[in-house]
């Protein structure tokens, strides 16, 4: 299958209706999507859904199905976080007027989560990595290690068909936009991009927050605002995506009733468990 008619089989089955539009600010960050200060009209609604139904967030019933290697397609997406402004990257096709997280296939080899941090990069421009969180999961745990509290297992599976023999399995992942020193490291795109350091396991978030702050000269606080490097889709049809670091509420409204909204409301809600965790505040 070409793989422009791919992107839109896929695309298709995760295009968002439309809301009213809104004008909320968080940490009186600046707002840079034009596409959030228009008022909406059915006609002319940037995200008016043309190309197919909403993927909504019910679990499925448990079911039976193979397929061999050549007739599989595994892929991944990330939801990625601004921790200390509680913004999430949203993506938003140009021309075909859709809001969508980043996702794609993997590579061989490659794993799931380095598959979502990469994928998140090349579609949305933002330097990311999975972010380690309290989910509820069926995962085993490494005797050696005993029980871990936080963990970066998918927290959506989607199965999409492709065509009427190939299947395409999508993992939503959680993750978080990388401290300014680095943001240069493997930043190219195709072969010139390399994985981030991960998450380290002795940093807290309000630490980690606290490396995105600094006292500027004036005595006031200064947040740093992640770079979205441009050019960094690996295809034509990736070119014609933007992408924007938005408010939690205004991602979710954006994508409502989809997967993908309920990715970004376990995600940001598994960020504020971490930090009362933390804090010895909650379990």
């Amino acid at each position: 299958m070409h793989p422009r008619k791919l992107r839109r089989m896929l695309r298709a089955a995760d295009v968002i209706q439309s809301a009213p539009a809104s004008t909320s600010l968080i940490h009186s960050q600046p707002n840079t999507d034009p596409f959030l200060s228009q008022q909406s009209t059915p006609n002319s609604s940037p995200s008016h859904a043309r190309h197919g139904p909403n993927m909504p967030a019910h679990p499925s019933f448990p079911t039976t199905a193979s397929f061999p290697s050549e007739k599989l397609t595994l892929a991944a997406g990330i939801a990625i976080f601004h921790l200390a402004t509680a913004r999430v990257v949203l993506c938003h096709h140009s021309r075909d007027k859709y809001w969508f997280l980043p996702k794609g296939r993997k590579n061989a080899g490659e794993e799931l989560p380095a598959a979502a941090e990469r994928e998140g990069f090349e579609e949305s421009g933002y330097r990311n990595r999975v972010l380690p969180l309290p989910f509820k999961h069926r995962a085993t745990h490494d005797e050696g290690r005993g029980r871990e509290a936080f963990v970066t297992e998918p927290v959506w599976m989607q199965l999409l068909p492709l065509s009427e023999t190939v299947q395409y399995v999508l993992f939503w992942f959680v993750g978080e936009t990388v401290s300014e020193g680095m943001e240069g490291e493997g930043a190219g795109a195709g072969r010139g991009y390399s994985a981030p350091v991960a998450f380290p396991k002795d940093v807290t978030l309000k630490e980690r927050i606290g490396m995105d702050r600094r006292v500027g000269e004036d005595g006031k606080v200064v947040v740093y605002e992640p770079v979205r490097h441009a050019n960094t889709g690996v295809d034509e049809e990736e070119q014609l995506y933007e992408s924007f670091l938005v408010p939690v509420s205004e991602a979710r409204r954006r994508l409502r009733g989809s997967v993908m909204e309920d990715v970004v409301r376990r995600g940001w809600d598994a960020v504020e468990l971490r930090m009362r965790m933390e804090e010895g505040k909650g379990s």
